[in-house]
């Protein structure tokens, strides 16, 4: 698929074309190889994440405040860094980006083999994720000039559906390779994972737009004023786009909830409905589950629905599954509650992704989907901070209540004051 075919499919043609499934999107080469990447890539991640916490928590008897760190210290990088990093994806080589991204990534996850305190691990996780936040915008670029306008959707929804799937199946593979092999099996698996990444996107021909090149064009200043000039591009062009700025700001609000969820189901499930470990285990699964439900049947039923309708209906949808937890404090309650919440974020996730890459301008589409990126962690780092304070001063139930206020009047300022004129 060429690049001019690509850019084509203009947002606001007279003619749309019928959105293509996710097999049609991934019989074009470029993409089926950045799926067949994400996926050993994905894998790895989890992997590897899930031994470490696990080798924090029963052989260096880590507290509980050290193992939540091991999670903190891998976002927090990607949330400050992401705004800066696009700026870098739109001058660098996109392949060259990527390749490297792995390639340093795959040698970063060797030095775990060596790692014996507790922040050795902090350390080597947190520059992964400072790598990672290159990766990720270049990724998002190669996406948007792979695949045509009335492809983009599916093509989000095959990446997300991977990173759910593996997130299920990740924690399974390192505990047999931690009982079969040790701890150390893990990191070999997720170093190699990302020098197998590497080789599939090594495969392919990535070109990008002359357009961002022609754009990105240096004027005669220094190194740091260009940076700026480039950051505030992006910035400017996000907070001047409403419709573009509501569906980051929607995003942000469903990673805010999901980021409350992980510390807060818990005790809900533990005193508000007296269950135990099991029902705990069930409901936080149900929203895994309720997420790869709603990106596939939204994505084979919802096509022609508007990317905002969607997200409209995924907030109030998230609201509507933090009142049914609020109002009835049942299992059965509690676990459709959950599905509903995961099924929700779904129609948040795809369509806010695809937006943005369809209202982007080629030239900065790396620093949007990296800003993006920093808005999403920033949100889940927020959620899991200020959730087990909100808690101690209400109580979880009401902490739901609020949360779904809040997101039924997002809804109505999008609705009224921040909707864009053309969307798909």
């Amino acid at each position: 698929m060429s690049t001019s075919a690509t850019q084509s499919e203009a947002p606001g043609a007279a003619t749309p074309r019928a959105a293509l499934s996710m097999r049609e999107v991934l019989r074009i080469t470029t993409m089926r190889r950045l799926w067949y990447a994400q996926i050993v890539s994905n894998l790895g991640d989890f992997v590897a994440l899930f031994a470490v916490i696990g080798l924090l928590t029963y052989k260096l008897h880590a507290t509980a405040q050290q193992v939540t760190g091991v999670n903190i210290a891998y976002q927090v990088p990607i949330a400050i860094l992401g705004i800066l990093a696009g700026v870098f994806v739109d001058r660098w080589p996109l392949k060259r980006t990527l390749i490297s991204s792995d390639v340093i990534r795959g040698l970063l996850c060797l030095l775990l083999l060596v790692s014996t305190q507790i922040w050795h691990f902090y350390v080597i996780l947190a520059a992964i994720s400072v790598v990672s936040s290159f990766f990720g915008p270049a990724q998002g670029v190669v996406i948007r000039e792979a695949v045509p306008f009335h492809g983009l959707r599916s093509s989000n929804a095959l990446m997300q559906q991977v990173m759910f799937i593996m997130r299920i199946i990740g924690p399974a593979a390192a505990g047999v390779l931690v009982g079969m092999l040790g701890w150390r099996a893990c990191y070999i698996v997720d170093a190699a994972s990302f020098f197998a990444s590497a080789c599939f996107i090594a495969s392919v021909t990535i070109k990008r737009s002359p357009a961002v090149h022609q754009h990105t064009a240096t004027e005669d200043k220094g190194a740091v004023a260009k940076i700026w000039h480039d950051m505030q591009q992006g910035l400017s062009f996000i907070l001047h786009h409403a419709g573009l700025l509501f569906v980051i700001l929607a995003l942000a609000a469903g990673m805010f909830i999901m980021g409350c969820f992980g510390p807060l189901i818990a005790v809900y499930v533990r005193d508000s409905i007296h269950a135990g470990n099991t029902i705990y285990a069930w409901a936080s699964g149900l929203i895994g589950a309720g997420i790869l439900c709603g990106i596939n049947l939204l994505n084979t039923f919802g096509t022609k629905i508007k990317n905002t309708i969607l997200v409209y209906s995924g907030l109030l949808g998230i609201a509507a599954g933090l009142v049914l937890l609020f109002a009835v404090t049942a299992v059965w309650s509690t676990l459709f509650g959950d599905f509903i919440i995961g099924f929700s974020v779904a129609g948040i996730i795809i369509p806010a992704q695809t937006l943005m890459q369809q209202e982007t301008p080629p030239e900065l589409m790396g620093r949007v989907g990296s800003t993006m990126m920093s808005v999403i962690f920033s949100a889940q780092i927020l959620g899991l901070l200020v959730s087990g304070a909100l808690a101690q001063a209400t109580s979880v139930r009401t902490v739901f209540a609020l949360c779904a206020v809040v997101l039924v009047l997002f809804t109505l300022i999008g609705k009224f004051f921040m909707e864009p004129k053309t969307s798909k």
